[in-house]
């Protein structure tokens, strides 16, 4: 069965959307590159916010934590993606790189939600609460990266008792591997629907109510 999705219970996460991950120049960008442009990441992307506004979908930042000097340094247990950023410095606080792409720019009355430490854009941060206030029990997943933070903030929203959409091509990796194991293998453990951009398009203009 077709997934219809009604505007007012559905919200679009859009997840890092930095420009160290999304623009040339960005720290991370060229880790992402070759299979971002494999997808055509950035057009899908456009396509999905755009579409979800014009339909009446939320759209919700979901951003990572911006590094600022002494983040991790004193931690026990810090993870390997967060012993990067100490190294690199990805969304750096008051840099262009830990700006959001110029080409999603909250819009007035769109939430962007507190930043999450780690993977999951669910722990530690608002994004549960404030979602449950404005009646939202669908979420679809899109942004960066598909191995990491989608598949982490996917599985927490499961856990939480929403209903979870993968998008396949609106979210990149390091590797193809990574894509294909985050889509085909570990997200029907948990994901409802996996889709495609212009299938999750038709399903946004679509008709019907879901639940």
């Amino acid at each position: 069965m077709a997934e219809t999705y009604e505007p007012r219970r559905t919200a679009v996460l859009l997840v890092d959307p930095y420009n160290d991950f999304l623009s040339e120049g960005g720290k991370v960008w060229p880790v992402v590159e070759s299979v971002a442009e494999e997808v055509g990441l950035l057009d899908n992307l456009r396509a999905i916010v755009g579409s979800a506004r014009r339909s009446g979908v939320r759209v919700v930042f979901v951003p990572h934590r911006r590094w600022e000097p002494g983040d991790y340094e004193s931690w026990d247990h810090p993870n390997p993606t967060q012993r990067n950023i100490m190294v690199r410095h990805s969304f750096a606080k008051g840099t262009w790189g830990g700006e959001f792409h110029p080409d999603f720019q909250p819009e007035p009355g769109e939430m962007v939600v507190h930043e999450h430490w780690a993977q999951s854009g669910f722990a530690n941060t608002d994004l549960d609460t404030r979602l449950r206030q404005h009646g939202i029990s669908r979420v679809i997943l899109i942004g960066l990266l598909a191995n990491t933070c989608i598949e982490s903030t996917g599985r927490f929203a499961m856990e939480l008792g929403y209903h979870v959409t993968l998008v396949r091509d609106a979210t990149a990796a390091a590797k193809r591997e990574m894509m294909h194991s985050a889509h085909e293998l570990n997200g029907p453990t948990f994901a409802h629907a996996i889709l495609g951009t212009k299938e999750l398009l038709t399903a946004l203009r679509g008709e019907g109510s879901g639940a």
